[in-house]
């Protein structure tokens, strides 16, 4: 077969999966445990994120020391450990390997980090890590988009970081590189799909606005009176952000926050003639 040919498909196998990459057989673990670039896991086999990765993947996620970062598919756990010895976070790493996730607590020992570091043995679509504020992993394309519908489901404004892998047509809020790596940030979105009722300032009656959502993208239309006109905007975690024409032909900007429950909007109006406070009710 020829070179080029045999290449695509050692990469191909490589990502789903299937094959372990040539790599030296450098130890990453320590005394108690051989772990190598390549060692056999559940769907995924293990890769270590490189340092610099590692730090730039926190820092597109706007790490705190108020945050808690849960770390799926932890390995060695540096990304738990660099979490909390560089950011102050608290974290926690989902490891489904018994002696990987041995490996990972004692790394954690040896950073002195036990008060704020949990390596949990476990599986990522069993375990529930809807507490973090901040999610990371490294596993497959088609693990990510099984993840997909939970990670939606998360509280908004949680932020995602993935190294090397997308989630298919959920499109990144970012794209990050290093030198050698690549990522992908996404912001949970809230879900705003349905119809709505809206007070604006300017207008005596409700207005009806029914909205679509493709992840971070929405669409739809505003009625006022028997006057529908295209509304297009976006949601960036809580907040809903869309512009309208209004009567004149002029461009009304409407962002508003969605309450907790989902159910309410409080916000703002931007426009020359009409600017004030805007509420809404989902209907």
């Amino acid at each position: 077969m020829p070179a080029q040919p045999l290449r695509v498909l050692v990469t191909c196998a490589l990502v789903l999966g299937l094959a372990h990459p040539v790599h030296s057989a450098r130890n990453y673990g320590d005394e108690e445990f051989r772990l190598e670039h390549g060692h056999d896991g559940k769907d995924v086999f293990w890769a270590p994120t490189p340092d610099a990765m590692v730090t730039l993947m926190l820092q597109t996620a706007k790490v705190t020391p108020a945050d808690i970062v849960h770390d799926l598919g932890a390995g060695d756990g540096r990304i738990p450990i660099a979490a909390a010895r560089a950011f102050g976070a608290r974290a926690v790493g989902i490891e489904y390997s018994p002696e990987i996730a041995a490996l990972a607590r004692r790394n954690v020992k040896r950073a002195g980090l036990e008060g704020r570091v949990k390596i949990v043995v476990g599986d990522i679509f069993v375990e529930d890590f809807s507490a973090a504020t901040v999610v990371t992993m490294f596993l497959t394309p088609v693990v990510n988009r099984r993840l997909r519908p939970l990670l939606l489901q998360m509280k908004p404004g949680t932020r995602i970081v993935s190294h090397a892998f997308d989630m298919g047509d959920w499109q990144p809020d970012a794209k990050i590189a290093t030198e050698n790596a690549e990522g992908f940030f996404w912001i949970v979105p809230a879900q705003v799909a349905g119809e709505w009722s809206l007070r604006l300032p300017g207008e005596a009656a409700p207005t009806r606005v029914q909205l679509q959502q493709a992840y971070q993208q929405v669409s739809g239309t505003l009625t006022l009176g028997e006057r529908s006109v295209a509304v297009e905007g976006g949601v960036a975690g809580a907040t809903l952000h869309f512009d309208y024409a209004r009567p004149d032909g002029t461009t009304a900007t409407v962002t508003a926050t969605a309450t907790a429950d989902g159910r309410h909007l409080v916000g703002q109006q931007k426009h020359p003639q009409a600017i004030g406070s805007v509420r809404g009710e989902r209907r």
